[in-house]
Formats: structure tokens, C-alpha cells, sequence
């Protein structure tokens, strides 16, 4: 499948955000922008975005490369194991009584 747009195509940038930042970030975050050779704006964007994936990354998504995979699908293809003391447990009476055992009789 080809694209249509153009190579390089960004989305149009629609949303503005707006932070304050003291006069020692702002000058730290400049040098950084300029050490790569770009703008604030566009620095704090993209390492923003590379930051909020790395946070959300483990509640989204993962990774592997092909030998983690491979076990993966080893380990998750595995029959299922009789667990005898689970089967107990969860054939018991709970502890905590019925739900509705409490309530108020109408």
C-alpha cells in the first residue's frame, strides 16, 4: 500500500498548550532544543510524546524482540495446570459472608 501524502507529512497542529516554566527551565530546555537543532516547541513535543509512551507503554502495549516472543508463545500454548489448593480455595465459603446477608430485612 502507498501513501498519498507527502514524505515528511505531518499532522496540522490544531491544540495549543501553554506551561510556565522558571527562567533556569526555560534556558535548559533552549540549549537542549538547540543542542538537536530544533525549536522549543518542537523539542518539548517530541520528547513530551516519548515520555508519555514510556509511561503508558506497560498499560498498552509491549515489545519483544524474537527470542521473547518465541517463549511467550512456548509458555502461553502450555495445557493449563490443575491447581488443587486454587480448586479449594475457591470451592470455600467466604469469609466475609453473603453480600446481601447483611442488609437490612424490608
Amino acid at each position: 500500500m502507498t501513501s498519498t501524502k507527502p514524505q515528511g507529512h505531518r499532522p496540522a497542529k490544531t491544540s495549543r498548550i501553554e506551561l510556565r516554566a522558571s527562567e533556569d527551565d526555560r534556558n535548559l530546555l533552549d540549549r537542549a532544543a538547540a543542542a538537536l537543532g530544533t525549536d522549543r516547541s518542537s523539542f518539548l513535543l517530541a520528547q513530551g510524546r516519548l515520555a508519555a509512551q514510556r509511561v503508558l507503554a506497560d498499560r498498552e502495549q509491549f515489545v519483544l524482540d524474537t527470542d521473547a516472543q518465541q517463549e511467550w508463545e512456548r509458555i502461553n500454548n502450555r495445557p493449563a495446570r490443575s491447581l488443587p489448593g486454587l480448586t479449594r480455595l475457591l470451592k470455600r465459603t467466604s469469609p466475609f459472608g453473603h453480600p446481601t446477608a447483611d442488609l437490612p430485612q424490608a
